[in-house]
């Protein structure tokens, strides 16, 4: 679970699904906490009553599903997730107005389309931003802001209800809606389905006389670089993507070093928990990562390649090295 963690915590491309989700689901959730009370206190309805609207919900919902294909040939993700946006916050604000049972009917009607469209936009982009080997735990992490939110709004719309009624709490919630929509000019859904996570397997195994133990470590490891200073600016901004990369794929630290004695030289070293969590870092190295490491090691040069080492923790006291 660490691991997932400390991936969701490094990644750029997963960050942006949480933030759009969050934004949406705390004022979405007013919806889902004050329609029970408009059709018991407002309108009057029993269980039956209650549960046709739902049922309107759940209907818009299934032909949303069935359209759904043929839209996101025609539009990105990230215009659709924005219009649905849009739908909803206007579905929360008739909400607020309309009691006529039959136009309740349509309106949710429309509202569970924009809802299913959403939920597979946000869902959809969650998937594409986590490489395989760590999707569930960061699927896990995005469920749990997306449920905390919900539960979170519902009190908070719940309150506001409670103090102003329920026509202006949604009303709040559908301008809510449309201003959280801000969020969407920085953090754009497309942005995770343009990474080729597949694995790249491009490391190769690292060099070693003994193999240590799998469970010995930490394990630092260095690479050396050459950098023309002309080029250590853009060789700086380069590293920064190779940072994020290794603290996603498990390093627990990682730093750049500058050589005042020798302008050309740099090294990079990242401290990873054990031997067996290193080996597992070569294979979840992706495309993506490929490329970012491709144009740090552009900028080297030098009769030598990048030269990388590593070195495991000595254990115990005698002085043994493992």
């Amino acid at each position: 679970m660490r691991a997932g963690i400390r991936f969701v915590w490094h990644a750029p491309a997963f960050h942006t699904v949480l933030v759009r989700a969050a934004v949406f689901i705390l004022c979405g959730s007013a919806l889902w906490a004050l329609l029970p009370l408009i059709a018991r206190r407002e309108m009057g309805l029993d269980a039956v009553g209650y549960g046709i609207l739902l049922g309107c919900l759940g209907a818009g919902a299934v032909a949303g599903a069935a359209i759904l294909p043929r839209v996101r040939r025609r539009v990105v993700v990230d215009r659709l997730a924005v219009g649905a946006t849009v739908i909803f916050a206007l579905v929360t604000v008739a909400l607020a107005t309309v009691r006529e049972v039959t136009w309740l009917y349509g309106i949710l009607f429309v509202g569970g389309g924009a809802w299913i469209a959403l939920m597979s936009s946000y869902n959809a982009a969650a998937q594409a931003a986590a490489p395989a080997w760590v999707r569930a735990r960061a699927l896990a992490v995005y469920l749990l802001v997306f449920q905390g939110g919900l539960a979170a709004g519902s009190a908070l719309w719940g309150a506001m209800a409670a103090r102003t009624g329920i026509p202006i709490a949604l009303l709040v919630a559908g301008a809510g809606l449309v201003l959280g929509l801000l969020a969407a000019t920085r953090y754009r859904l497309a942005g995770g389905a343009s990474l080729d996570l597949t694995p790249s397997l491009h490391w190769p195994q690292p060099a070693v006389t003994i193999e240590p133990p799998a469970e010995h470590g930490p394990v630092l490891v260095t690479v050396e670089y050459r950098i023309d200073r002309v080029h250590a600016g853009d060789f700086v901004r380069a590293m920064r993507e190779v940072r994020l990369e290794r603290l996603r794929d498990g390093a627990l630290r990682w730093e750049l070093f500058h050589d005042p004695a020798d302008p050309h030289r740099y090294v990079e070293t990242f401290l990873v928990e054990s031997w067996v969590e290193h080996l597992r870092q070569h294979e979840r190295v992706t495309l993506a990562d490929r490329e970012a490491e491709a144009r740090a090691r552009a900028l080297h040069h030098g009769p030598t390649p990048v030269a990388v080492s590593h070195l495991v923790a000595v254990r115990g006291t005698a002085g043994e090295t493992v």
